[in-house]
């Protein structure tokens, strides 16, 4: 008899990762079912239902609405009686943790989507994240850097933490579109620029794009008819990033704050650049995985999963936190070593295929679903 699985997940719109999971997750092991902490409708609850899979949206603005928003949770549980509880993101960790262990659900997990944000920016978040980690019987952390501030900063035993990467449909970055292709070409590079600096990451400090405007301001002098292109450009230092950005000619970058064909939009890069700014500063950087399954050469800072698999000069090119020179030379290097970004190309593909199946994190949090400690 498959096991009632329900994932209750919280402020999300459109989310990829969960589309996926509910269309390749074993039906005949697992019944599941979707609880969704959100104020209104969502991309994602259209999916669910469109896809015939069971799906409530727990009304939910702000902590004014927590308490009716908690009891509806608790008893959605207790009518339903789920084996297994699996949150995501902080409102769902804490409403749908402590809900869980009230219900009496033996099997509740987290999977914690960052790192040591609160110990940065928000301190009396780290409450809630430790209130989490008590409530869940397991914690799944993305990358290692995760893994590590759990035990060595809220001294979470290891024995309760699995390290599942995440997983991505990766041909769906692989093999986009030729329209595709070429309705982006014609919406962001009607001019058909050369060569295309990309970045996608939401205008915050941590991101580096402070550090990459400068290196594509040295690029210009050798290529003025390159192009820098800035997606998801959007954010609290995105005053700070369009004062630099002013810097530039204005015909040679152009920031786009939403683009829906995201796995289109790589295609459009010669370079692709992630440049955050220290190892812990992301959770796990899907861009890093989605460049190299798009088959972009790219420059990274290693950060977040960067560490775990990221190779310099095999398939990416590494270059030191806040470095705008460094970041300069290596998208030159790219530009001119046809065999260097041939190699990077080839060798990045065959890594994430290695390392980031969605096959392979579906396994993974089976065998958890099915292996975790009951309490």
């Amino acid at each position: 008899m498959p096991q009632k699985l329900t994932y209750i997940i919280s402020n999300i719109d459109k989310a990829l990762a969960f589309e996926w999971i509910a269309r390749h997750i074993d039906k005949k092991k697992y019944t599941l079912s979707f609880l969704l902490i959100n104020p209104g409708d969502s991309n994602l609850e259209r999916f669910l239902k469109n896809n015939g899979i069971e799906v409530r949206r727990i009304v939910c603005g702000s902590k004014k609405d927590w308490p009716s928003a908690w009891w509806s949770i608790y008893s959605y549980l207790r009518k339903s009686k789920p084996d297994i509880v699996h949150c995501h993101l902080l409102q769902a960790n804490i409403l749908g943790l402590t809900a869980a262990k009230y219900a009496g659900i033996t099997k509740r997990i987290y999977t914690r989507h960052h790192s040591d944000y609160h110990f940065r920016y928000f301190p009396k978040g780290v409450k809630w994240d430790k209130l989490a980690n008590k409530m869940a019987t397991h914690i799944v952390a993305p990358t290692n850097a995760v893994k590590y501030i759990l035990k060595a900063r809220e001294g979470v035993s290891e024995e309760k933490i699995s390290v599942i990467n995440h997983g991505f449909d990766l041909d769906y970055f692989k093999n986009v579109p030729e329209s595709q292709k070429a309705e982006l070409q014609l919406k962001y590079n009607p001019d058909n620029k050369r060569p295309i600096i990309g970045v996608v990451a939401r205008f915050t400090q941590l991101k580096g794009i402070q550090y990459i405007i400068p290196a594509f301001g040295q690029l210009l002098s050798e290529y003025p008819n390159a192009l820098l292109l800035l997606f998801n450009a959007r954010g609290d230092y995105e005053y700070q990033l369009r004062i630099q950005l002013k810097t530039l000619p204005e015909h040679s970058y152009k920031t786009i704050v939403f683009e829906p064909e995201l796995a289109a939009v790589y295609s459009l890069f010669d370079v692709f650049i992630q440049a955050s700014t220290d190892t812990y500063i992301e959770a796990f950087g899907q861009t890093y995985v989605e460049a190299l399954a798009a088959g972009v050469p790219s420059v990274f800072t290693l950060s977040g999963v960067a560490p775990d698999f990221i190779i310099d000069k095999e398939n990416a090119l590494v270059v030191p936190f806040c470095d705008a020179d460094s970041i300069y030379n290596s998208i030159v290097s790219i530009i001119k070593n046809k065999e260097l970004s041939h190699n990077l190309i080839k060798n990045g593909y065959l890594s994430v295929q290695n390392k980031f199946r969605l096959e392979t994190m579906i396994s993974e949090l089976e065998n958890l679903y099915n292996n975790a400690t009951t309490n």
